[in-house]
């Protein structure tokens, strides 16, 4: 097929800014120096301009597709929507293994037990008919308030064959946020499980919208039944899918361009905001991030990550494009371990807090193993690493003698690792790399981008960087000149990351201004993100605007405002919240108020010879950081908004020490370097607390 006449004009304003390095090869290109960078080094990512007239050269794509962003799989370009994806892989893969839960045999978990692809269309089938049998139109909104398990995906399966708009409830951001996510979408019906039922209950009245209850894994003779005069019934999820699978309908097959979910994410401040998610922002992200990607029926995924977050939701839907079996966690953290080695998965997705427990776990095992054990694993770390820094094979004695025995804490058969929501270190990153012996991978990515927005090559071994940019993507970085970053910074671009292209959301559900703070008229994401170009075109991410952050787990904070809590404490006469996305908690350090500090002092007997020593007491400690707690709780604070340590100092932060601007606003950037050994102190105490930090 021709290129289109706006393709066939940028084609020509590339050509005129390349040369080619042999008369024979078209592709082998390095960048003309009369001319201005098109190629960068290794060529991750090229550079358009923005305007082909006029503009900087500074619009960024993957190199795999410099001319056209993908919308679509380039073998099955017939795939527009999720449902157009899963009949195909319902037909492809149906006798193949899908959806795994273990088994409980006499209270002991067992083996997992699988659904075929097969059956699981089937069951889909079923529960949409059901829905359209109690009489619940096209385009509802339909809750699903539980954790990861076959229901999730087989009722999101439902909705996008009949058109509904699936709708992840979650009580993590607050008592109040399934109350109000289901009254701002509309939601119908509701999905839920025993424990979730008895919430629900407890405030029926306050959510009008509700027709319908479909309890998945209760007994129908146990589940309570409402009088006819609340107009809700509630049901058992078997009893909806054999009623569906007596009555069944056709299919009600969406666009690309109709809703597939409302997703909705914590912010910062406020209620949670429902981001527009289409079917065509699914498709396009999955096609562009898995473009040279090889998965097969035969791989193997494990889903304990949230279903109710975006990275969990579309990793599902590249499982379900390539007819990858999925198998489930038992619910609990603490057994995953233990789940892994049953499973035995060949792709592992997950986020830096877990991989930093695996690499304190291991470091921790190897270092008290002592003696002959721990020098043998420094031999074999040193030996491979340096066969994988110079690009070669590394002996597959250092696996038999050492990193074997590693592989089988993550089942033994782990090839692909996948690491998302926050920044991976790149000295964990290596770490993977060498004990498990396979491609380790990050990527970055939101919600508002439907996932993916760049991820590192395969074959790109340099870390501490998330790659080029998604295929089905474009990105570019815009100046901030409040925080001195500008895109004409030497010798590395440096601004906030836009994103441009088929994956980005259609805006923020009923809420036009906050749509319109992050979209801009030429259809740009404004990420909030600070990043810059670094060499191969790859992205790099360096700071984030307006100084919120992000932890570990993905949870955003908004520090001024838990600051603003904080201060209310008799103890704290200023305060300065820390955290950021390599650490899952917060903590804080405090300038005291002088006259409580002594007169509580007084009041416990305790002696002292200055301020600093009583701030440095650890009952000083424990007492504020107690007033602190109780003040959060009054505030509601979130969990994890509430600093989990406190470092007390004597000294105000004022303009003469650097760490407060005319306008008393603290420096941040400044107050971390000032503060930064009471910071390290204080995760390193944390980290000896943590119980999730044991040896594996």
């Amino acid at each position: 097929m021709d290129p289109s006449p706006a393709a066939q004009r940028r084609l020509k304003a590339i050509n005129a800014h390349l040369i080619s390095t042999t008369d024979d090869s078209p592709s082998d290109l390095r960048s003309n120096p009369t001319a201005g960078e098109f190629f960068i080094e290794q060529g991750y990512s090229v550079v358009l301009p923005e305007k082909l007239r006029t503009g900087k050269w500074n619009v960024y794509r993957s190199a795999r597709s410099p001319l056209k962003l993908m919308t679509r799989f380039p073998d099955h370009p017939e795939i527009g929507t999720l449902h157009d994806s899963f009949v195909r892989s319902v037909d492809t893969f149906r006798d193949y293994k899908y959806l795994g839960t273990r088994v409980r045999v006499d209270g002991t978990v067992g083996e997992y037990k699988w659904m075929t692809y097969g059956e699981a269309g089937t069951a889909r089938s079923a529960i949409g008919s059901g829905l359209i049998n109690y009489g619940i139109p096209k385009g509802s909104g339909i809750g699903l308030y539980f954790v990861n398990r076959p229901e999730w995906l087989i009722v999101d399966h439902a909705c996008s064959a009949y058109s509904y708009i699936s709708v992840p409830l979650y009580d993590t951001l607050g008592p109040d946020a399934v109350k109000f996510i289901v009254n701002h979408a509309l939601v119908q019906v509701i999905f839920c499980v025993s424990q979730t039922l008895n919430s629900l209950l407890s405030y029926l009245s306050e959510i009008p919208t509700v027709r319908l209850i479909v309890v998945v894994g209760g007994i129908d003779d146990q589940i309570p039944s409402l009088p006819s005069s609340d107009g809700v019934q509630i049901i058992s999820y078997t009893k909806l899918l054999n009623q569906g699978r007596s009555n069944i309908q056709p299919f009600c097959p969406p666009k690309p361009e109709d809703v597939a979910t409302i997703c909705y994410t914590s912010g910062t401040t406020g209620t949670p905001k429902g981001a527009v998610l289409t079917h065509e922002n699914f498709i396009s992200n999955v096609a562009g991030a898995t473009i040279g990607e090889k998965f097969n029926p035969s791989d193997v995924y494990i889903s304990y990550l949230p279903l109710a977050h975006i990275y969990e939701r579309t990793n599902q839907v590249m499982t379900v494009y390539f007819g990858i079996a999925v198998g489930f966690y038992q619910g609990d953290n603490l057994k995953l371990m233990d789940d892994l080695a049953a499973l035995r998965p060949t792709v592992f997705c997950s986020v830096p807090r877990l991989y930093n427990r695996i690499y304190a776990g291991i470091v921790n095992a190897v270092k008290t193993s002592g003696g002959l054990k721990e020098k043998l694993f420094n031999v074999a770390y040193n030996a491979k690493r340096q066969a994988l820094l110079h690009g070669k094979n590394p002996s597959p004695m250092w696996d038999r003698l050492v990193f074997n025995k590693i592989k089988d804490k993550l089942g033994g058969r782990v090839r692909l690792m996948v690491s998302g929501a926050s920044p991976l270190s790149p000295d964990v990153m290596e770490f993977l790399k060498i004990c498990f012996g396979g491609r380790v991978t990050e990527g970055y990515g939101m919600t508002e981008s439907s996932c993916v927005i760049s991820c590192i090559d395969d074959g790109d071994i340099l870390s501490g960087h998330v790659g080029s940019p998604n295929p089905a993507c474009e990105i570019k970085l815009v100046d901030v000149p409040e925080m001195s970053y500008t895109s004409d910074d030497q010798p590395n671009p440096r601004g906030e990351i836009c994103v441009r292209g088929p994956i980005i959301f259609q805006g923020y559900y009923k809420d036009e201004v906050q749509t319109r703070e992050v979209i801009d008229e030429e259809g740009w994401l404004h990420t909030g993100d600070i990043g810059t170009w670094i060499a191969g075109g790859r992205l790099k991410i360096i700071d984030r605007k307006k100084n919120i952050f992000k932890l570990a787990q993905g949870e955003y904070i908004a520090p001024e405002k838990i600051e603003n809590v904080y201060v209310k404490c008799n103890f704290v006469a200023q305060c300065f919240i820390y955290g950021d996305s390599f650490n899952s908690t917060l903590v804080s350090i405090v300038s005291v108020d002088p006259d409580v500090m002594k007169a509580w002092a007084a009041s416990e007997g305790i002696v002292y010879n200055d301020l600093t020593q009583l701030c440095n007491d650890p009952r000083a400690k424990a007492a504020v950081l107690a007033e602190m707690d109780a003040v959060g709780r009054e505030a509601q604070l979130r969990g994890f908004e509430f600093a989990k340590a406190v470092t007390l100092v004597a000294e105000p932060f004022a303009m003469e020490n650097g760490l407060l601007t005319p306008t008393m606003k603290i420096k941040r950037p400044q107050a971390k370097e000032y503060f930064g050994k009471a910071i390290s102190d204080m995760y390193n105490e944390l980290s000896k607390s943590d119980p999730s930090a044991k040896p594996l």
